[in-house]
């Protein structure tokens, strides 16, 4: 390799590939044992499930991550692994990954001003660790809750290669180098754009290195072909919405290749062309994430000062989460926080000091990795942040640290680098062979993540998403409908579904996608009995066999659901069903979401049970609530006189209770003899503060269980087992067990 002018002339800079890997694999071991055992909550169970069967995730649908996930789990299939462990394996490799090339980076830097060889490569070795172990970026590699690590790890390749192009571009063949970084974007945009994010440093560096060189001809044909063959990968999606997978989100079916075509390439191309282009709508939509409306920069979401705020609250949890259990910066991390600040900033003067181009483009990277991206993102107030502002939809639903999890790698490797360049000018002022050793004790601040974070970030033995879905679809009939409200109660019962095979019988309506047009569409075919998934009982006895229904969930076209829209009752109306009859008073407004809700009520409730995930959401604002039974973690909608006579096996609770009426002899036996509790009720600390409200909802269900049971004349030990349940719900809805709530 050429030597930057700034080297001196004895330092040996050819690349230790070999250390990398081992650094690599040191990095991947701490993943392992930090592993995930099954899903977890948010998008985990969405991207298992649909790497899994081939489907299609949310917008932009994600196409590399999907056909990468599901070769990895079919290479990993022999070892019989169960499917989530394969895929949380992947983000564990791919963000090892990403920390061996971060290495091989550090070393450049290191090597600039360390005479000694083996010093360099040891100080690189620590400079990794910061970054590995970050809060963020060691808790999105232990599970695959998100497609960024693949995204994180074309970011640290990219930026190895156009570093070595940059030592190298004297030398024949260079180019090629820059070439693989051209590929790497594009195809890394096909998994997310988050891949694309070195786009400026790289231009900068380029500027800086000459880049007449890569005027000619040949190399900008080369590119424009490797461009134009990353993003192809993006036909994955058409092809694989024509079959109809089970998950098939935006549903970007294309009926030319041409309109296919158009619509992949569109996002190279000024928008007054692309916009001309006969592009198939579904996919490009898709593909420019149409579906969350995102506003335009210039429409800030929120003060820029409040979102450079949760910015600062998420750089401060990565070197010190578990210090301190508040979510709000100024508490005791930061003096650690303060620390890894100012040892990034020496990382970036030692990268000063490997040469302007190399300084420039990890300055750059940085920038654009954290400043740049926060007015981009241009978020809500954070979750957890000004509490002055009572308004929920005026916040982020919750906390957005994995959008700079890439910064977060970056920084704190340069943050190593800084510490490895304070080991080398405190070792020039100690004297002898061992100048080195006498002052290593310093390189021990790396370890304070590790060991401050692992509480924190590890994910092992957390069974709670696994054992919330397996719940609450256990507490439904045969082939019963169950609106769901989110991410949190739809996700990990699709995992379940697909992946593991239990109640796929179960027709789960996500209520907000009841906006879209291809949603409704797709329930519709997918409830057709042809279609219609046969009910496999996972515990034998607890419900009785039902017949395949003999129709679909409705009974409207295609035409007819397009033309519903939202509507303003000018009087009073009232909407029978079958048992029971609901009436919206005027000036009602009815939007899109609750009329085919209630139409799919209408046209199922004859042969197929009708449940909600909660007694709030879609129940509640359907006015539906009162004919809703407790049966577990779901309520059943069941029609009948409100004041005819109690079934066998009701009871009501009191009214300090909410007067909640229970299928309780039910709820009971799946309480006692059903329900997988695990990570639930004995929790020692529950991380992610935004899905608190899933032990709460068992501390609920539990007290309001006892409630009824003893109202209801059982046995006394029966509400007492039930109270100290709900304790130790509550406990966990806290934070965990071991933080005492």
């Amino acid at each position: 390799m050429t030597r930057d002018a700034s080297f001196p002339p004895d330092v040996e800079v050819d690349p230790p590939y070999g250390p990398a890997l081992l650094c690599a694999l040191l990095v991947w071991a701490l993943y392992v044992i930090t592993l995930a055992p099954t899903t977890a909550f948010w998008d985990t169970s969405e991207y298992i499930a649909t790497a899994h069967i081939v489907g299609i995730p949310h917008p932009p649908g994600n196409p590399l991550f999907v056909f990468v996930g599901k070769a990895w789990s079919l290479l990993l299939a022999p070892l019989g692994l169960p499917v989530a462990v394969r895929i949380n394996l992947l983000a564990a490799t791919t963000s090892a990954a990403a920390s061996g090339f971060m290495y091989l980076i550090a070393h450049r830097m290191l090597s600039s001003f360390m005479e000694e060889g083996r010093f360099a490569r040891l100080a690189a070795f620590f400079a990794v660790i910061p970054g590995a172990t970050a809060f963020t970026v060691w808790h999105q590699s232990n599970v695959n809750e998100k497609v960024y690590t693949l995204s994180m790890l074309i970011i640290a390749a990219v930026s190895w290669l156009a570093l070595l192009w940059h030592d190298r571009r004297n030398q024949p063949g260079s180019s090629r180098y820059l070439l693989w970084v051209v590929f790497l974007l594009a195809l890394g945009s096909t998994n997310h754009m988050m891949s694309v994010l070195p786009l400026p440093g790289l231009v900068v560096l380029v500027l800086l290195s000459g880049p007449m060189r890569l005027l000619r001809p040949a190399f900008i044909g080369r590119a424009a072909a490797l461009v134009a063959l990353g993003l192809s990968f993006n036909f994955v999606l058409p092809l694989r919405a024509s079959l109809d997978p089970v998950i098939n989100e935006g549903d970007p079916t294309c009926e030319s290749f041409g309109g296919a075509a158009a619509a992949v390439y569109a996002s190279a191309l000024p928008d007054v062309v692309s916009q001309r282009l006969p592009r198939c709508q579904p996919l490009a939509d898709v593909l420019a994430r149409v579906q969350y409306q995102t506003p335009p920069i210039t429409q800030r979401n929120a003060p820029i000062g409040a979102q450079f705020q949760m910015y600062w609250q998420y750089f401060d949890w990565q070197w010190s989460r578990g210090i301190d259990p508040v979510e709000t910066p100024g508490t005791a991390r930061l003096p650690f926080t303060l620390l890894f600040l100012g040892l990034g900033a020496l990382g970036l003067w030692a990268a000063w000091r490997s040469g302007v181009a190399l300084f420039s483009y990890l300055a750059v990277l940085t920038g654009t990795l954290t400043l740049a991206l926060v007015v981009y993102l241009n978020f809500k107030h954070g979750y957890s942040l000004s509490p002055e502002i009572l308004e929920p939809t005026l916040h982020e639903v919750r906390e957005r640290d994995y959008f700079f999890v890439a910064g977060f790698l970056v920084w704190g490797c340069l943050a190593g680098t800084g510490l490895g360049w304070l080991w080398h000018s405190l070792a020039g002022f100690a004297k002898g062979p061992r100048r080195y050793a006498a002052v290593s004790p310093i390189l021990a601040m790396v370890l304070f993540p590790l060991i401050l974070n692992w509480g924190w970030a590890s994910r092992a033995g957390d069974y709670a998403a696994r054992s919330w879905a397996y719940d609450l679809l256990m507490s439904v009939e045969p082939y019963a409908v169950l609106f769901t409200n989110g991410d949190n109660d739809t996700f990990p019962l699709w995992y379940l579904q697909e992946v593991e095979g239990i109640r796929k019988d179960v027709t789960v309506i996500v209520g907000q996608y009841l906006f879209t047009t291809w949603y409704p569409k797709q329930l519709e075919a997918l409830t057709r009995p042809e279609n219609q998934r046969p009910f496999d009982a996972v515990v034998p006895g607890l419900y009785e066999e039902r017949a395949l229904p003999a129709s679909s969930i409705t009974t409207m076209t295609g035409e007819q659901m397009d033309a519903v829209g939202n509507a303003r009752l000018g009087e009073a109306l009232t909407v029978p069903f079958p048992g029971l009859a609901v009436t919206y008073p005027a000036e009602t407004v009815l939007n899109r979401g609750h009329q085919l809700a209630l139409r799919l009520i209408f046209d199922s409730i004859g042969e197929r049970p009708i449940y909600f995930a909660a007694a709030g959401g879609m129940l509640s604002e359907l006015g539906l609530d009162p004919w809703g039974v407790r049966s577990g973690l779901a309520v059943q909608l069941v029609p009948r006189s409100l004041d005819g006579p109690v079934p066998a096996g009701w009871g009501r609770g009191s009214e300090p209770y909410g007067a909640v009426w229970f299928d309780l002899d039910h709820t009971l036996r799946l309480y006692e003899e059903v329900y997988d509790f695990r990570s639930i009720r004995d929790r020692p600390i529950w991380q992610d503060r935004s899905t608190l409200n899933i032990p709460l909802q068992y501390y609920a269900m539990a007290l309001q269980l006892a409630d009824a049971a003893e109202s209801n004349g059982r046995p006394n030990e029966v509400g007492q087992r039930l109270r100290e349940d709900a304790a130790l719900f509550q406990l966990v809805a806290e934070g965990g067990l071991a933080l005492g709530g």
